[in-house]
C-alpha cells in the first residue's frame, strides 16, 4: 500500500500554474450535439454490456428461475434493439460508439 501511494503524484501548490488541457480534445460548437448524444449512447451500451455479461454470470450459477431468465432476455433483447435503432436514427452504427482510450485501447470489448 505503501508504494502505491508513493507513485501518486502531490496535488500542485497553489502558485504553480494551472496544467494545461489535454492535447487530444477537440470541441466544436458545431457539433456539440451530436458528441454529446454519441457519448451518452456510448455509456449507455457500455452499461447495457456491463447488464448483459452480469445476467450471463447469474444464469450459469443458476441463480435465476426460468421465468427471470426469459424477462431478463426480452428485456436486453429490447434494449439492444432500440439502442440500435437510436443510432441509427443519428446515423451510428453500435460499432461507431467504441472509444478510443489510447493506450489503453477500445473501450468495449468486440462483440462475440
Amino acid at each position: 500500500m505503501s508504494q502505491a501511494l508513493r507513485l501518486l503524484k502531490a496535488p500542485p501548490l497553489p502558485d504553480e500554474a494551472a496544467p494545461r488541457p489535454a492535447h487530444r480534445m477537440y470541441t466544436d460548437r458545431d457539433t456539440v450535439e451530436e458528441d454529446l448524444l454519441k457519448l451518452v449512447l456510448t455509456v449507455v451500451e457500455l452499461l447495457r454490456q456491463l447488464i448483459e455479461r452480469q445476467a450471463l454470470r447469474r444464469v450459469d450459477a443458476g441463480d435465476l428461475t426460468d421465468e427471470q431468465e426469459e424477462e431478463l432476455g426480452a428485456t436486453l433483447l429490447a434494449l439492444h434493439d432500440r439502442l440500435a435503432d437510436l443510432c441509427a436514427e443519428h446515423g451510428y452504427a453500435l460499432e461507431d460508439l467504441n472509444l478510443d482510450l489510447g493506450p489503453l485501447g477500445p473501450l468495449l470489448p468486440p462483440h462475440t
